[in-house]
Protein backbone atom coordinates (compact mmCIF):
# COMPACT_ATOMS: atom_id res chain seq x y z
CA UNK A 1 0.00 0.00 0.00
CA UNK A 2 1.77 3.33 -0.97
CA UNK A 3 0.32 5.84 1.84
CA UNK A 4 0.49 9.48 0.71
CA UNK A 5 -1.36 10.62 3.83
CA UNK A 6 0.44 12.70 6.05
CA UNK A 7 1.15 9.96 9.22
CA UNK A 8 1.36 11.78 12.20
CA UNK A 9 -1.54 13.04 14.32
CA UNK A 10 -0.43 16.07 15.34
CA UNK A 11 1.30 18.92 13.01
CA UNK A 12 3.03 21.52 14.66
CA UNK A 13 1.49 24.11 12.29
CA UNK A 14 -1.18 23.81 15.01
CA UNK A 15 0.31 25.52 17.48
CA UNK A 16 -0.06 28.81 15.43
CA UNK A 17 -3.94 28.11 14.23
CA UNK A 18 -6.69 30.11 15.38
CA UNK A 19 -8.96 27.70 17.46
CA UNK A 20 -12.04 27.38 14.94
CA UNK A 21 -8.87 27.09 11.39
CA UNK A 22 -7.64 24.21 13.78
CA UNK A 23 -10.82 22.84 14.29
CA UNK A 24 -11.61 23.12 10.57
CA UNK A 25 -7.98 21.59 9.65
CA UNK A 26 -9.14 18.42 11.98
CA UNK A 27 -12.74 18.05 9.70
CA UNK A 28 -10.68 18.31 6.40
CA UNK A 29 -8.01 15.22 7.52
CA UNK A 30 -11.17 13.27 9.50
CA UNK A 31 -12.80 13.56 5.61
CA UNK A 32 -10.05 12.56 3.81
CA UNK A 33 -9.34 9.37 6.30
CA UNK A 34 -12.90 8.62 5.65
CA UNK A 35 -12.20 8.85 1.84
CA UNK A 36 -9.66 6.82 2.07
CA UNK A 37 -11.59 4.42 3.93
CA UNK A 38 -14.13 3.69 1.24
CA UNK A 39 -11.21 3.46 -1.07
CA UNK A 40 -9.27 0.75 1.02
CA UNK A 41 -8.93 -2.99 -0.28
CA UNK A 42 -7.48 -5.17 2.59
CA UNK A 43 -8.86 -5.66 5.93
CA UNK A 44 -5.37 -4.45 7.35
CA UNK A 45 -5.53 -0.61 5.64
CA UNK A 46 -9.46 -0.32 6.92
CA UNK A 47 -8.20 -1.60 10.72
CA UNK A 48 -5.03 1.25 10.26
CA UNK A 49 -7.81 3.57 9.05
CA UNK A 50 -9.98 3.04 11.56
CA UNK A 51 -7.72 3.41 14.53
CA UNK A 52 -6.22 6.79 12.87
CA UNK A 53 -9.68 7.86 12.75
CA UNK A 54 -11.25 7.46 15.89
CA UNK A 55 -8.13 8.79 17.62
CA UNK A 56 -8.63 11.86 15.24
CA UNK A 57 -12.21 12.35 16.47
CA UNK A 58 -11.59 11.03 20.02
CA UNK A 59 -9.05 13.84 20.74
CA UNK A 60 -11.14 16.71 18.24
CA UNK A 61 -14.21 15.88 20.50
CA UNK A 62 -12.69 15.79 23.86
CA UNK A 63 -10.72 19.87 22.57
CA UNK A 64 -14.02 20.82 22.14
CA UNK A 65 -15.70 19.61 24.81
CA UNK A 66 -12.88 21.25 27.21
CA UNK A 67 -12.07 24.14 25.80
CA UNK A 68 -13.64 25.60 22.98
CA UNK A 69 -17.56 25.51 23.75
CA UNK A 70 -17.44 26.12 27.19
CA UNK A 71 -15.72 29.16 26.20
CA UNK A 72 -18.30 29.53 23.13
CA UNK A 73 -20.58 28.87 25.74
CA UNK A 74 -20.15 31.78 27.74
CA UNK A 75 -19.43 34.49 25.27
CA UNK A 76 -22.77 33.49 23.33
CA UNK A 77 -25.08 32.44 26.64
CA UNK A 78 -25.47 29.59 24.26
CA UNK A 79 -28.25 26.86 25.13
CA UNK A 80 -28.68 25.41 21.85
CA UNK A 81 -25.36 24.78 19.91
CA UNK A 82 -23.02 23.27 22.06
CA UNK A 83 -25.24 20.90 23.97
CA UNK A 84 -26.77 19.79 20.59
CA UNK A 85 -22.93 19.44 19.49
CA UNK A 86 -22.31 17.73 23.09
CA UNK A 87 -25.09 15.19 21.82
CA UNK A 88 -23.58 14.51 18.86
CA UNK A 89 -20.59 13.75 19.95
CA UNK A 90 -21.78 11.27 22.52
CA UNK A 91 -23.28 9.26 19.82
CA UNK A 92 -20.44 9.65 17.87
CA UNK A 93 -17.84 8.56 20.67
CA UNK A 94 -20.80 5.06 20.88
CA UNK A 95 -20.07 4.56 17.52
CA UNK A 96 -16.36 4.91 18.09
CA UNK A 97 -16.63 2.13 21.07
CA UNK A 98 -18.22 -0.39 18.16
CA UNK A 99 -15.62 -0.35 16.29
CA UNK A 100 -12.17 0.85 17.30
CA UNK A 101 -9.83 -1.98 18.47
CA UNK A 102 -11.63 -4.80 16.22
CA UNK A 103 -11.07 -7.07 13.14
CA UNK A 104 -12.75 -5.60 10.78
CA UNK A 105 -15.54 -8.33 9.57
CA UNK A 106 -17.22 -7.30 7.11
CA UNK A 107 -20.94 -5.12 5.89
CA UNK A 108 -21.54 -4.43 9.66
CA UNK A 109 -18.12 -2.94 10.39
CA UNK A 110 -18.07 -0.94 6.90
CA UNK A 111 -22.01 0.14 7.73
CA UNK A 112 -20.74 1.09 11.15
CA UNK A 113 -18.03 2.96 9.68
CA UNK A 114 -20.43 4.80 6.67
CA UNK A 115 -22.51 6.15 9.29
CA UNK A 116 -19.65 7.44 11.57
CA UNK A 117 -18.63 9.28 8.28
CA UNK A 118 -21.90 10.23 7.66
CA UNK A 119 -22.74 11.78 11.03
CA UNK A 120 -19.20 13.24 11.58
CA UNK A 121 -20.34 14.84 7.92
CA UNK A 122 -23.61 16.40 9.22
CA UNK A 123 -21.87 17.67 12.71
CA UNK A 124 -19.06 19.10 11.11
CA UNK A 125 -21.77 20.91 8.53
CA UNK A 126 -23.71 22.19 11.59
CA UNK A 127 -20.35 23.12 13.67
CA UNK A 128 -18.69 25.17 10.89
CA UNK A 129 -22.10 26.85 9.74
CA UNK A 130 -23.31 27.89 12.72
CA UNK A 131 -20.97 27.71 15.40
CA UNK A 132 -17.50 28.95 13.89
CA UNK A 133 -19.72 31.80 12.19
CA UNK A 134 -20.67 32.82 15.27
CA UNK A 135 -17.00 32.37 17.15
CA UNK A 136 -15.56 34.54 14.62
CA UNK A 137 -17.56 37.49 15.33
CA UNK A 138 -17.50 37.78 18.77
CA UNK A 139 -15.36 38.74 21.70
CA UNK A 140 -13.19 35.44 21.57
CA UNK A 141 -9.74 35.10 21.42
CA UNK A 142 -9.43 32.60 18.99
CA UNK A 143 -5.41 32.59 19.16
CA UNK A 144 -5.25 32.17 22.67
CA UNK A 145 -8.05 29.25 22.58
CA UNK A 146 -6.05 28.00 19.55
CA UNK A 147 -3.08 27.88 21.35
CA UNK A 148 -4.74 25.91 24.48
CA UNK A 149 -6.15 23.55 22.21
CA UNK A 150 -3.07 22.41 20.79
CA UNK A 151 -0.75 22.40 24.22
CA UNK A 152 -4.20 20.12 25.08
CA UNK A 153 -3.63 18.08 21.92
CA UNK A 154 -0.01 17.04 22.92
CA UNK A 155 -1.63 16.50 26.09
CA UNK A 156 -4.03 14.11 24.82
CA UNK A 157 -2.07 11.99 22.28
CA UNK A 158 1.19 11.25 24.40
CA UNK A 159 -2.09 9.13 26.54
CA UNK A 160 -2.65 7.77 23.86
CA UNK A 161 0.64 6.44 22.94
Amino acid sequence: MTDTRNTEIFDTTETEMDAVSMLKADHEKVNALFEEYEKAESDEEKKELVAEICAELSVHAQLEEEIFYPAFKAAHEDKMLVPEATVEHATMMSLIEQIEGIEPDGEDYDAKVKVLSEYVKHHVKEEQSEMFTKAKTDSLDLDELGALMAERKIDLLAERD
